[in-house]
């Protein structure tokens, strides 16, 4: 049965309780702004949303990550929130909100909602209060400094978005920090009362039914107390996965803006809040590029912290290579032996991993067979199941502050967000009826989710059947993890648990390649959705093809 077809009397999944479902979980990442919009004004909405969640069910996920939707004036597109608790009028009304949970619980998709708790926008009443004197009521619930006796900022601290993280303002006569645009003030999380509110936030949208929360620039909450300077990096560290090359801001070793040691303790609160409630998640965005894995390791460790985290080691340039990828799961099981990682190769913030790596469609396939393979959850971006490339978006188009700041060297983040297309025949790709707030790439009509439908061989069925696999594989969803050979176009592992084991070797690279078993009697699974033939105790492994066997009969 087709996505088309599916109707509501027929969904008769319901969401089974498991604490532990989380882990192994494939989550699929939802940009509002760029998936379906519902009433004719450019801009996806939450009720655009429900209307293609049996689009989602059909891919076999176990969850949906919905990047924000408050109420926002949206310099950054949603993460700059001016009303934690209620939606955005462009996206609809929160009783929209409420049925988007009920339909997806309904067709057994749970619900992970993103949280910006780092910052806020300068419009939130918060910031409007504390900007207003020096004594009233929250007038230290943001980051304020004095300036330097000549006027300058109170240290060397850069913002992601260009130029220093310090603004001055005229009212308070002293300077207030922003990591992101100077829209964008940091909230002050040594301040208790600051703390307690934004819990309140989290308890608000528990008790309206999420089942997690994706926690945008986690190791961004706390800064050091002393405002000291961050030290410069050398010249050759200064490479940059959460960065691009041309933004100084790669220049620092940030030590002391971000990923400091009292967040932790936030951390530990949060998640007693979260433990109020049943089976609940968390995944912790971790940008850093110095110790980024170690602080993943240190925010997941034990039951008293986020359940899993993810940083930029798929997400930015280098080629995953079998030697690459088995650096970062090592690095990983080094500094974070008891956390869970969730990994992903595209989001809202980077160039489409399609694009990114020049990947074929056969070279797609098996990317994607890999992650499903690694030990860890998995994160996967819309339109990532359609083999969408990075689209063109020209200058005149363009949205992303962001990329406004870099063009031409950095073309920002819009190339990623552009609207889904739907219908290969339809206006806008089946997105809108009314021009979309970004252009529908042409190079994307023609991967349209309806022409891919009918096709046995397209990405979108191929992501289907091995999403589909991967769930019905336990070593591969909870199951330990064994690299057993890692070379430039090759990757191997074992996937373990107390019943049954698996081998899984991924051929990287155009050529064939022998492949022979780990010690043991070994089976390839001729229900993998690679058609690999086994001959004795070798296998002849064609290119971009990813083998699949149990040990055992």
């Amino acid at each position: 049965m087709s996505f088309v077809d599916i109707h509501p009397e027929e969904v008769t999944s319901t969401i089974v309780s498991d604490p532990d479902w989380w882990r192994g979980a494939v989550i699929y990442q939802i940009y509002p702004r760029s998936f379906q919009d519902s009433n004719g004004d450019g801009i996806g909405d939450l009720s655009g949303i429900v209307d293609r969640l049996p689009h989602v069910a059909s891919l076999n996920v176990d969850a949906i990550w919905i990047s924000p939707f408050f109420t926002s004036p949206m310099l950054d597109y949603g993460y700059d929130v001016s009303d934690y608790c209620d939606v955005d009028p462009m996206f609809g009304r929160i009783g929209d909100f409420d049925r988007l949970i009920e339909r997806a619980h309904q067709l057994g998709i749970r619900v992970i909602i993103d949280l910006v708790l780092s910052h806020t926008s300068d419009l939130h009443p918060w910031f409007v209060e504390s900007r207003v004197s020096r004594d009233n009521a929250k007038s230290d619930w943001y980051v304020w400094a004095e300036a330097k006796p000549d006027g300058t900022p109170p240290n060397n601290w850069l913002s992601i978005f260009g130029g220093s993280a310090w603004e001055w303002d005229t009212s308070r006569m002293q300077y207030y920090m922003h990591n992101f645009l100077r829209e964008q003030p940091d909230l002050n999380f040594h301040n208790m009362d600051v703390q307690n509110a934004l819990l309140d936030v989290a308890r608000f949208w528990l008790e309206r039914g999420v089942d997690g929360f994706r926690l945008d620039t986690v190791n961004f909450y706390v800064h050091d107390k002393e405002l000291r300077d961050n030290p410069a990096l050398a010249d050759d560290r200064k490479n940059s996965d959460i960065a691009p090359s041309v933004n100084p801001y790669t220049w620092q070793d940030h030590q002391f803006s971000k990923s400091q040691p009292e967040n932790i303790e936030f951390l530990k609160k949060l998640r007693k809040v979260m433990d109020e409630f049943n089976d609940i998640t968390s995944v912790g965005e971790v940008g850093d590029d110095q110790k980024g894995i170690q602080i993943q390791g240190e925010y997941t460790q034990g039951s008293d912290r986020l359940h899993m985290c993810y940083g930029f080691d798929f997400l930015g340039a280098p080629y995953p290579s079998g030697h690459r990828i088995a650096e970062v799961l090592n690095k990983f099981d080094e500094n974070a032996k008891d956390g869970w990682a969730c990994w992903a190769y595209s989001n809202h913030d980077v160039e489409r991993h399609t694009s990114r790596w020049n990947l074929s469609e056969d070279a797609q396939k098996a990317y994607l067979a890999l992650i499903l393979s690694i030990r860890g959850s998995a994160c996967l971006y819309q339109g990532e199941e359609l083999g969408l490339p990075e689209a063109d978006v020209a200058f005149e188009d363009l949205q992303d502050p962001y990329g406004k700041k870099f063009w031409p060297k950095f073309k920002g983040r819009d190339g990623c967000r552009t609207p889904m297309v739907w219908n290969s025949n339809a206006e806008n790709g089946g997105f809108s009826s009314a021009k979309p707030w970004l252009p529908v790439s042409d190079a994307h009509a023609a991967r349209s989710a309806d022409s891919q439908e009918g096709d046995s061989s397209s990405m979108l069925n191929f992501y289907r059947r091995m999403i589909a696999y991967r769930q019905a594989q336990e070593p591969l969803i909870k199951g330990t993890m064994q690299i057993v050979a890692q070379e430039e176009g090759f990757f191997a592992v074992i996937r373990e648990t107390k019943s049954s084991r698996m081998f899984v070797a991924s051929n990287l690279s155009d050529s064939q390649r022998a492949v022979s078993f780990p010690e043991g009697r070994w089976n390839v699974d001729s229900k993998a959705p690679f058609d690999v033939n086994q001959n004795g105790e070798r296998v002849e492994l064609p290119g971009w093809q990813v083998l699949f066997a149990h040990e055992g009969g």
